[in-house]
């Protein structure tokens, strides 16, 4: 159950700046919504509680999470939004999905279309490249001298992990959907502690670029992160190793 994993080769990299936090905020205050729309009840909701621990681990107020679990319940007042999941192919070829939360379609779609069209992508219908990726439960966690990777992969194979891939820097856990919290649970109480989490469109083939197109394809990255409709993105960039981005 080895290989070697993308994660840190497909990750857009994220400013600091207290401009991207805010961004951060304020897309994760839209998931919370829709999150909680159907059931604000943290424990009973899988979803939410997984969504609030997201947010927790982004450094987000627990003010803000409660503010926007209030307004999914009517509490307080808010948009609604809804969400719109939009396919493509950027420069050269890797496949995209993003994921949006929005309160007006028209406005996200020409958004996402212009960041697209910007770099020589472009979008496509749905399904066109959805096919080469998989609904996964993912958890990756940076490799330290204090995590021991041969109890650590029994743990995760005995809580109902479906793979484990492992590099130098990281270890990537992956489950059925059905199975991630309760992967996570276990792994949470034997104390292991995760760099990211989440169900994740988890590419099964991935596409590699050279330098000139890594830049454009992080080009893009960058456009629809600094969007606040757009909350996920997903590709299979296979960067050169030198790419820094």
């Amino acid at each position: 159950m080895s290989g070697h994993s993308k994660w840190h080769n497909i990750q857009a990299k994220k400013g600091k700046t207290d401009a991207a936090r805010a961004r951060v905020f304020t897309k994760l205050g839209k998931e919370l919504m829709v999150a909680a729309k159907d059931n604000p009840n943290i424990d009973a909701n899988s979803r939410l509680k997984d969504v609030v621990t997201k947010a927790k681990a982004a450094n987000m107020p627990m003010d803000n999470i409660m503010r926007a679990i209030k307004k999914a319940a009517g509490e307080l007042s808010g948009a609604s939004y809804e969400e719109i999941t939009y396919e493509g192919y950027g420069p050269g070829g890797p496949a995209f999905i993003v994921e949006a939360l929005t309160d007006n379609k028209n406005r996200t779609a020409a958004n996402v279309r212009h960041a697209f069209d910007k770099v020589g992508g472009n979008l496509g219908t749905p399904g066109s490249v959805s096919f080469q990726f998989n609904k996964k439960g993912q958890f990756i966690l940076e490799v330290t001298d204090e995590i021991d990777l041969d109890e650590l992969e029994l743990a995760a194979i005995e809580a109902g992990a479906e793979n484990i891939i492992r590099d130098e820097e990281t270890v990537e856990i992956l489950t059925e959907p059905e199975d991630y919290e309760a992967v996570s649970e276990a792994l949470e109480q034997a104390g292991y502690a995760f760099a990211e989490s989440g169900i994740k469109m988890v590419p099964n083939l991935y596409t590699e670029v050279d330098m000139e197109t890594a830049v454009k394809i992080q080009k893009l990255i960058d456009i629809l992160e600094e969007d606040d409709d757009v909350n996920d993105i997903y590709h299979n960039t296979d960067f050169p190793d030198e790419f820094e981005g």
